[in-house]
């Protein structure tokens, strides 16, 4: 394939006093990823330095604005799809942003009223139903409204990932999915009927099933995606199958945008030892994305 047909990849370098130059760098210069598409690195201006593993307001403000100038470029079309490299929450909140990372900060930027975190890997997909909330919340927050978008979402993203026909599995929220009631209310009165009406409308959908198998079961062909009440539900068993090659998707965007399974990583910024596999990937699927639609 010719460089010219190759998508144009935006890859930012997140928060710069993390590990995101390194492993945006590494990506960019990795043959896999140059054999996909035209990789384009947004950064800091030239010649402005930050201190590896400090955290700090201007570091986060450099990364909202890469940010910012490649969804411009995305919707511009003067490239076709973006990989992030991490941001630092607490950066953002210090340099005065009200946004605590890339899913929220997207969504405003392309005005987009629906979206949600899917996590991507060879073996596994999991989408989220809520993110970065305590977990007291959780409950409350699972409304009928958000697990209807987030199914909706989650069917309509799946066929770019060649699922043509997919199946969705729903992960309960209580032990053995609230047998019946007697562990928790919200898996009948809340999680069964919105499967129940998503199936009327013709998705592929099933559960909720107990959490502590429903991942195994996709993970040996039953269901194509998982959705997950909450942050760690979903996390830990991808992580555990896939740290270090699963990939973040928004899903819901009128832009393609994948992203590492990863944070900052300040403990090891600045060494030369990041492992770049993760941001590798997240630019090799927006590529594949790119393609597929």
């Amino acid at each position: 394939m010719g460089t010219a047909l190759k998508p144009r990849i935006a890859i930012t370098v997140g928060d710069p006093a993390g590990i995101g130059p390194e492993i945006a760098a590494k990506a960019a210069a990795d043959p896999r990823v140059r054999e996909a598409c035209e990789p384009v690195l947004y950064g800091p201006p030239t010649g402005e330095r930050f201190e590896p593993g400090v955290l700090s307001a201007d570091a986060g403000r450099a990364a909202y604005d890469a940010i910012c100038r490649a969804v411009q470029d995305a919707q511009a079309g003067a490239v076709q799809g973006i990989a992030t490299a991490p941001v630092n929450k607490l950066a953002f909140a210090r340099a005065g942003l009200e946004w605590k990372g890339h899913t929220d900060l997207l969504a405003h930027l392309t005005g987009s009223p629906r979206v949600a975190m899917m996590f991507w890997s060879e073996g596994l997909i999991v989408v989220l139903a809520t993110v970065h909330i305590p977990l007291a919340d959780v409950p409350r927050a699972l409304t009928r409204r958000v697990l209807d978008d987030v199914i909706e979402l989650t069917a309509a993203s799946l066929p770019d990932f060649g699922f043509v026909a997919p199946r969705i599995a729903v992960a309960g929220l209580n032990p053995h999915a609230g047998e019946d009631g007697l562990m928790g209310q919200e898996d009948t009165l809340v999680l069964r009927p919105a499967i129940e009406a998503a199936r009327q409308r013709g998705i592929g959908i099933d559960g909720p099933f107990p959490a502590d198998t429903v991942f195994v079961r996709a993970v040996r062909g039953e269901f194509d995606a998982v959705i997950a009440g909450y942050h760690d539900q979903g996390l830990i068993p991808i992580k555990l199958l896939a740290f270090g090659r699963a990939v973040n998707v928004t899903i819901g965007l009128p832009i393609i945008r994948t992203s590492v399974d990863h944070g900052t990583a300040f403990d090891i910024a600045g060494q030369g030892t990041a492992d770049a596999g993760s941001m590798i990937e997240a630019v090799k699927l927006a590529a594949r994305l790119v393609n597929a639609r």
